[in-house]
């Protein structure tokens, strides 16, 4: 008869399938933790709506990344977190709003103007994201803005925003530009630094032209 020793380490899997579904539950269970910490942190004003909108939008997204990569293990999100004795209420719902408080409580209206919050957020993060990658092409550049200014101007508001007019600039510099020329690197922090201003006055605008700090 087989003697179980207390020193030997308790093996959750038996095979690299059941290992790599263990990981990918134990990357879930960190998502909804980090995502409760977000949202409280939010709620005590220990961050900004500027800081917590992208954050809270790639939580969200890498949430529904790994719900499509466990879905024959979590039935529902509740269940998870009920077998795991997961206590984290301010996740749950942000989870199942499905986006940032921000848009949640959006002193814009319209039943589309949530889709377009998220939306105008993501071609924000997008841009900024293809700049520290040290994007520098026309090509590269032009399409992610152009978009980005296409949504940004959706908003009944956005016509009297400075970064609106930045921004408009910007995509006048590079539709000038042949299609394998590059911004220099002076022209990327500065763009980098309008981009950033232009999002930031965009949440300010829409929490009622207040930033939280």
């Amino acid at each position: 008869m087989a003697t179980l020793s207390l020193d030997e380490e308790v093996r959750l899997f038996t095979n690299n399938a059941e290992r790599e579904k263990y990981n990918l539950l134990g990357t879930l269970y960190g998502i909804i933790v980090a995502l409760d910490y977000l949202e409280r942190a939010y709620v005590r004003d220990a961050i900004t709506a500027a800081q917590y909108s992208p954050a809270c939008t790639r939580l969200l997204s890498q949430y529904m990344t790994m719900l499509k990569l466990v879905k024959d293990s979590v039935p529902s999100i509740e269940q998870f977190m009920t077998r795991y004795r997961m206590d984290n209420p301010a996740a749950l719902h942000r989870i199942r709003v499905g986006v940032p408080a921000t848009v949640e409580h959006s002193s814009e209206a319209g039943p589309e103007t949530g889709k377009w919050i998220a939306e105008t957020t993501q071609n924000f993060i997008t841009f900024m994201d293809a700049l520290k990658l040290r994007l520098r092409a026309k090509d590269q550049l032009h399409p992610i803005l152009q978009e980005l200014v296409t949504g940004y101007a959706r908003f009944k508001g956005s016509k009297d925003w400075e970064g609106r007019s930045k921004m408009v600039s910007w995509l006048i510099t590079l539709n000038s530009m042949k299609a394998s020329e590059e911004i220099t690197d002076e022209q990327s922090r500065q763009l980098s630094f309008d981009v950033e201003h232009a999002y930031a006055e965009f949440f300010r605008s829409l929490s009622g032209g207040k930033e939280r700090s």
